[in-house]
């Protein structure tokens, strides 16, 4: 029997409108989609993602902020200690910042190959592992032909895409936790959904009202009890996270991401109406659906998204709102199960195609603005002057010192010295010691007060206390005078 989901035989076999469902259309089928496709569909996925942020790193076009505070983290949790991050402050725990205890699962393999590259492998893996459960229902709903459309309109979606381009981030273990997840719950199996959901709050402290919304669906589909416990729980998680757990830790005693104060005059509706505005957020709400077809619009699995999107749109970042960075990879797993949710419950098969081009469509655009597509790039592969400079004198720094680095500079050396800051140095959370090494490139705008920066830019360049070791094409290393190893 052929596998198309749209054969003209099974328009032939429900007659000429074609108006069978696809899931009645779909071959019957007890092995489901073979393994060499789940591989062939996750495998190639890993190597992309792998290859660009790998690469990606070796062009020292990571930052500190956020690979080098992961890979601090990662770094304690594998000689056993609590997660400090110097990046963030001196022995900040970052317990105290977001609330991410998952990370300790990778300090064996850290421990193993103490390397960034470890962080960005095991990223790698996560998100492609995501692609499985949903290629898998997706055979079941709607055949081989719509299980492949998923998977790769899914693994090349911009969310994700976005993940992988900058950096590293805790998120990467929610993806395939939330595809397990919905998988389970569309396909009615509510105990796997909601043991899978439950792993949700260890990885930040908002998600623990993405388990909330998660356990509502399931008590609305399926058995009460266990979606109400679920639903509490999650929300359990995140007040304690949010109103003990993270305050306790903080250096200022409170949740460092609180929502910013309203004024008294603004009411209720003026405040919800500014929740949909500016124009990016109806931007980004398009394309959370739009590399769907828009099937996800007719599932309510994609209510599940709707914890994630009021944080976002409420708070007061503008980063938050668009399309950028890695805000958008949890939503990716939730749009998509939707979609195949959609598919399952009953669209018909001459509706499904155009639905396909359309996020086929929405995909190929996305790849032109969302830089999957750079791995194939020559530039990708080349090294310019500017990384040959960084890369000499970043290799005068000996491994275990202490350096305060430039944002750019500073994930290149978090898996071998003692990194902090350079732009907070002095400025705030002084260090007990001044560091024995600053880095600084002038090409960095990550922080323009930078009052390095503006040290070794003035009209009589220097940082005091320090000695210039070499300056080139604009990166400046100091080191502490006093080592008879300095020169001006």
């Amino acid at each position: 029997m052929n596998n198309s989901i749209l054969s003209v035989d099974t328009l032939q076999r429900h007659g000429k409108s074609g108006e069978g469902t696809v899931a009645e259309n779909a071959p019957e089928t007890s092995a489901g989609i073979s393994g060499k496709s789940l591989l062939l569909v996750s495998g190639t996925f890993f190597l992309i993602y792998l290859l660009l942020s790998a690469r990606r790193h070796a062009a020292n076009l990571t930052t500190g902020y956020d690979l080098g505070i992961f890979t601090q983290i990662v770094r304690s949790y594998s000689e056993f200690s609590a997660p400090y991050s110097d990046l963030k402050g001196p022995t900040y725990n970052t317990l105290g910042d977001h609330f991410h205890p998952i990370l300790a699962l990778l300090a064996p393999l850290y421990k193993a190959f103490p390397s960034s590259y470890t962080l960005l492998v095991c990223q790698a893996a996560l998100v492609a592992f995501s692609i499985v459960p949903l290629m898998k229902w997706a055979h079941k709903a709607g055949g081989q032909n719509f299980a492949y459309w998923v998977g790769v309109s899914y693994g090349a979606s911009w969310g994700i895409a976005a993940l992988i381009f900058f950096d590293f981030h805790e998120v990467s273990f929610a993806v395939p936790l939330l595809s397990l997840s919905l998988c389970a719950a569309g396909r009615k199996n509510w105990r796997a959904a909601a043991l899978w959901s439950l792993p949700l709050v260890l990885v930040k402290e908002d998600l623990g009202l993405t388990v909330a919304a998660i356990g509502a669906y399931v008590a609305w589909k399926g058995p009460r009890v266990t979606g109400l416990a679920v639903a509490a729980f999650g929300a359990g998680a995140t007040a304690l996270e949010m109103l003990v757990i993270l305050p306790h830790f903080n250096p200022l005693g409170q949740f460092a991401y609180l929502p910013p104060e309203t004024a008294e005059e603004v009411g209720m509706l003026a405040q919800a109406a500014g929740a949909l505005w500016p124009p990016v957020k109806w931007l980004t709400l398009l394309m959370i659906v739009a590399p769907t077809g828009f099937l996800a619009l007719r599932s309510p699995i994609l209510l599940v998204a709707l914890p994630t999107l009021a944080w976002r749109f409420t708070g007061s970042n503008p980063f938050y709102w668009g399309m950028d960075f890695h805000y958008s990879a949890v939503l990716m797993p939730i749009a998509f199960a939707a979609a195949v949710h959609t598919v399952a419950n009953g669209v018909t098969a001459r509706r499904l195609l155009p639905a396909c081009v359309v996020g086929a469509v929405a995909t190929s655009v996305t790849l032109v603005t969302h830089p999957l597509h750079e791995v194939v790039l020559p530039r990708t592969w080349s090294d310019s002057a500017y990384v040959r400079t960084s890369d000499e004198l970043l290799g005068k720094i000996p491994d275990g010192a202490t350096v305060a680095a430039s944002n750019r500079l500073a994930a290149q050396l978090a898996d071998r010295a003692s990194v902090s800051e350079v732009c907070l140095f002095p400025r705030s959370f002084p260090p007990k010691e001044r560091p024995e090494w600053l880095i600084y490139d002038v090409a960095d705008t990550s922080d323009p007060e930078c009052p390095t920066g503006k040290a070794l830019e003035s009209a009589d360049p220097g940082v005091p206390g320090y000695r210039v070791v070499e300056t080139r094409d604009g990166i400046t290393l100091l080191r502490l005078a006093g080592d008879g190893k300095g020169s001006r």
